[in-house]
Parts: structure tokens; C-alpha cells; sequence
């Protein structure tokens, strides 16, 4: 099975990320910047996924090399945009980046943002 075959799992995920944010009271009307997740142990094969992300509009941060807890290293990077908090452009975004880590067999891992306070409120770093 490929990844985008799990596409409704993700669009689960997307959901649950979005009403998550929005609960701890999150702006919903802001403009996020979104982290695509992915990754792969072929340095190569990620940077031809890295192209790929930022052909379809995405920009593209720099690779990282990661220790992972067996002793292995793995590479990653992020494929980033601007949204709101819009399930249906989220979900496209999604299938986007599912046929591209499946083109180049690298891992879709998710995407995450930063919360977004109210206007007016403060926060708190730990």
C-alpha cells in the first residue's frame, strides 16, 4: 500500500490538529505557517523529493541530518506554505505531498504550526 492510500487518515489527523488549535484558542481567522513533515535515510532521493515539493509551490527548508534513538540517521525537511485554518487547502496540500513522498518512496510525517494567540492575550514561554 502507498502512503496516499492513507489519505483519510490524514485528513483525520488534519482535522484534529485544527480543532485542537482552535480550541485552545487559536485565532481562526490567521494566516499559519504550515510544516509538511518528511523524510528519508537517502539523502538523495529526499533532495529530489525537496525539488519536487518546491515545484508544486511549496518552500522548501534546508535538510537535516537526525540521530534516531536505534543509531540510525535519518534526513528530513519541511515543506512549508502560508494557510489559514481550512481543512479542504490543508487536505489538498496533503495529497500533494502524499504523491510526492510516494514518487521518491520518502515518509510523509504530518505537519505541524505554531498557535496563533487572540488579539490582546498574552503568552507564556516555558
Amino acid at each position: 500500500m502507498n502512503q496516499f492510500d492513507e489519505r483519510e487518515e490524514w485528513y483525520a489527523f488534519n482535522q484534529e490538529t485544527i480543532d485542537a488549535l482552535l480550541e485552545d484558542g487559536s485565532q481562526a481567522d490567521a494566516d499559519y505557517t504550515i510544516e509538511h513533515h518528511l523524510a528519508s535515510t537517502d539523502f538523495d532521493v529526499l533532495e529530489k523529493a525537496a525539488v519536487e515539493a518546491f515545484k508544486a509551490g511549496f518552500e522548501v527548508s534546508d535538510a537535516e541530518e537526525l540521530m534516531l534513538d536505534d543509531g540510525g540517521t535519518v534526513f528530513c525537511f519541511d515543506a512549508v506554505t502560508e494557510r489559514k485554518l481550512d481543512r479542504t487547502l490543508i487536505d489538498k496540500d496533503t495529497d500533494t505531498l502524499l504523491k510526492i513522498a510516494d514518487k521518491f518512496s520518502v515518509h510523509y510525517d504530518g505537519w505541524g504550526t505554531f498557535f496563533m494567540p487572540q488579539d490582546g492575550e498574552t503568552t507564556y514561554d516555558d
